[in-house]
């Protein structure tokens, strides 16, 4: 028998209009199972009980008013959602996955998050990061955050705790961020959407980086989810680094519901250290694109040694950006030590030659795939490493350019700003450690300013694809 939180997030926002579920019915559902379940996944940073409750109550107390119709609430009245513990949420510890910042609390709501409580979301509390977002795996002093299909596995960076709360069933969607593919990664390994906004789509507010790389994303269990999530938290404010794309002229949600059209697929060559998995999935999705009569063909290739050098400093540089206590440097992770002594090293005019030559290489990047529509690619080389993996505390340099390894194609979309969305359509073979086989997320990257387009053919490929979505054994 299906439970709650087998619904999807659109699902639960209907009952809640039918009155067929109560948005504190729903809230203490969810709430429920994060007792339950969180100490195994890591998932949660910090739980909000008492203020996702009197959320719940206040929008169940809007709705028995009755003094507006169903039709008019904000659309995802009363759904409970995950905030990334990068991003403040007022009242809440934002301790961007670090120690140095244990007890530090947010004095308001960033600007998206502002934007999604509008759409009538409860906060359930915020989910596990990366230390300052740094790497693409989540693996902290408070504990590690795992893909609930082999707890074994990590759930991958910077926004693990959100996958992974969100593919175990302890939200309906999620409110992640990507500056080199943290919402993406994670969603492959976790087995659930995650979509990199066109740079300028959602504010970055309070923050904004110089190079543009970062910005939030939401992370959902369909395509239509993580539609109506980006209706929800797309948003502007003065003092936006980078101006907002064209508007999309109608809802991410309408545009999910379109036909996408005949378009035209350049798909990436096979990197050297593509796992035999990670290459078939994506030779799975081309040929699914082909047979609903796309036009799929080979598209060159753009290596790390593109791009690694220039991303590092800049990488470093943004480390160094954030203000930690001088007595608190000692508590921060190897690789976040590691990358702001290196970026304390570099000059400003360094500095500024790594963003032209990131800016240069945005350019190179959009002519080389300009006669395609959407790049494809595999979103990450391997599925769900072990924990540790990656991570390399006696040599976080060689850690960081490890990520870059297991990672090669997330980068090049926040170096463009182009919208990229991970979607998981294919799947390893069950072992006893995955009985359900381990996602593989299999990406696409869309023109600068088509989020609504990519939108619309992510959820072809999610309709016409044969994977069925398959529960972890935590579910």
């Amino acid at each position: 028998m299906a439970e709650l939180h087998d619904l999807t997030l659109l699902e639960q926002a209907a009952a809640i209009r039918e009155r067929s579920v109560s948005p504190v019915e729903l809230t203490t559902h969810y709430l429920e199972r994060i007792q339950r379940l969180n100490a195994g996944l890591g998932a949660y940073a910090q739980v909000d009980a008492e203020g996702a409750t009197a959320a719940a109550e206040a929008a169940e107390r809007r709705i028995a008013a009755g003094g507006e119709g169903a039709g008019e609430l904000p659309p995802l009245w009363g759904v409970p959602v995950s905030v990334k513990d990068t991003w403040p949420v007022a009242g809440l510890r934002c301790t961007a996955g670090s120690a140095a910042f244990a007890d530090r609390v947010a004095p308001q709501d960033a600007a998206a998050v502002a934007a999604l409580r509008a759409s009538g979301a409860v906060i359930l509390g915020m989910t596990t990061a990366a230390e300052l977002g740094c790497s693409s795996y989540t693996e902290t002093h408070a504990g590690n955050a795992v893909t609930p299909y082999d707890p074994t596995r990590g759930a991958g960076g910077s926004s693990g705790g959100a996958a992974s709360g969100l593919a175990a069933g302890l939200s309906a969607g999620a409110f992640g961020s990507d500056g080199g593919g943290s919402v993406r990664i994670p969603a492959a390994f976790c087995g659930v959407v995650g979509l990199k906004v066109t740079r300028g789509r959602i504010s970055p507010e309070p923050g904004g980086d110089p190079a543009g790389l970062t910005g939030p994303g939401p992370l959902g269990r369909t395509v239509h989810d993580t539609a109506a999530l980006l209706d929800a938290m797309a948003c502007t404010v003065p003092g936006d680094p980078y101006p907002a794309p064209t508007a999309p002229g109608t809802t991410f949600a309408r545009y999910a519901e379109r036909a996408p059209g005949r378009l035209r697929v350049g798909v990436l060559p096979d990197g050297a250290g593509d796992d035999p998995q990670c290459r078939a999935g994506s030779a799975a999705a081309a040929k699914l694109l082909a047979e609903l009569g796309h036009e799929v063909i080979q598209a060159p290739a753009t290596g790390t040694d593109e791009y690694a050098d220039a991303f590092k400093v800049v990488w470093a540089m943004l480390a160094t950006g954030v203000a930690v206590p001088a007595e608190r440097e000692g508590r921060l992770l190897p690789l976040t030590r590691w990358l702001r002594e290196t970026g304390r090293g570099y000059r400003a005019t360094e500095f500024l030659a790594a963003l032209a030559e990131l800016r240069q290489l945005a350019r190179r990047i959009e002519q080389r795939y300009s006669a395609y529509d959407v790049v494809l690619s595999p979103t990450s080389a391997v599925p769900a490493p072990p924990l540790g993996a990656t991570r390399d505390d006696d040599d976080p340099a060689a850690g960081f350019a490890r990520m870059l390894d297991v990672h090669p194609a997330t980068p090049l979309w926040n170096i463009t700003g182009r919208p990229a969305i991970s979607l998981p359509l294919h799947w390893t073979p069950p072992t006893p450690e995955a009985p359900a086989g381990l996602p593989v997320g299999i990406m696409l990257a869309g023109r600068y300013g088509a989020d609504g387009p990519l939108l619309s053919l992510a959820a072809q490929l999610e309709s016409a694809s044969p994977w069925i979505r398959r529960h972890p054994p935590v579910w």
